[in-house]
């Protein structure tokens, strides 16, 4: 099983969606591989907060999420965003099921917690239905998932793509977890960083080399490694194909002289 992970940013060019689709049609006709992709979808979402008079508000890259902010997210996420991702892989020749993690229960959460702010209906995955995922592979299925997820409490959440795509290759034991953007990797001084480790990437974050929306990612990826993932990715839709960008692995030792 391969895990991608698409940033939101990116389903607005629809020469991104085209390519990525034919990409993963390539991938799995020589690999046979199931696959299931996670997406995002936060500039559609600012997009549409914007139109209503919303004011989009961001804690360490994680989206603060009110219930007028919950229901435009459910409807970017679940709705327009999830099935520009279906459409595409059917046209690659793929077939495809766009849904959420409500529907089936298939991602489960609670309230997510954060030192300094309450950030709303964003929460964090605690269970995945792995047994309806790995049904749909068997059908030869791609299952394209929104991160919309159902709380342990009924209610429902708002959880970051990076966070639920992390928390569906633990779950279901993963070869690899690829999260793929705009961002060719993570970034020093302009150049990609080909490698990195758990305690590089905290000085990094503490040095402001990483900032944003990659926090989340960088954290996302390193806590599935550390957890039992045994390979995850930050890269670019050109670096997916090249096996380029940035590379999170147990076996990658302590020091790197990459980002000395």
């Amino acid at each position: 099983m391969r895990i991608l992970k698409i940033g939101g940013n990116e389903l607005s060019d629809p020469g991104f969606v085209h390519t990525l689709a034919h990409n993963i049609a390539r991938m799995q006709a020589e690999t046979a591989e199931s696959l299931i992709i996670v997406h995002g979808g936060g500039r559609a979402i600012a997009g549409m907060q914007a139109l209503l008079g919303l004011k989009a508000v961001k804690v360490d890259g994680l989206r603060v999420t009110d219930l007028e902010s919950l229901s435009i997210a459910q409807m970017v996420l679940s709705g327009h965003s999830n099935k520009i991702v279906v459409k595409a892989l059917l046209e690659a020749g793929l077939d495809a099921l766009g849904v959420s993690g409500v529907d089936g229960g298939i991602l489960r959460c609670r309230k997510k917690q954060h030192a300094t702010s309450d950030l709303g209906y964003v929460g964090e995955i605690v269970q995945v239905r792995t047994d309806l995922l790995q049904q749909f592979a068997g059908l030869g299925i791609t299952t394209v998932l929104s991160p919309i997820s159902l709380g342990l409490d009924s209610l429902t959440y708002n959880v970051n793509a990076d966070e639920a795509a992390s928390a569906v290759a633990l779950a279901t034991g993963a070869s690899e977890l690829d999260f793929v953007s705009s961002v060719p990797g993570v970034l020093r001084d302009g150049a990609v960083i080909p490698m990195l480790n758990a305690t590089e990437t905290e000085q990094l974050i503490v040095d402001g080399v990483i900032s944003g929306g990659m926090i989340p990612k960088v954290r996302a990826a390193l806590e599935a490694i550390h957890r039992g993932v045994i390979q995850a990715r930050i890269v670019n839709l050109a670096g997916l194909a090249e096996s380029g960008g940035t590379l999170f692995s147990a076996a990658i030792g302590v020091q790197n002289e990459a980002i000395q």
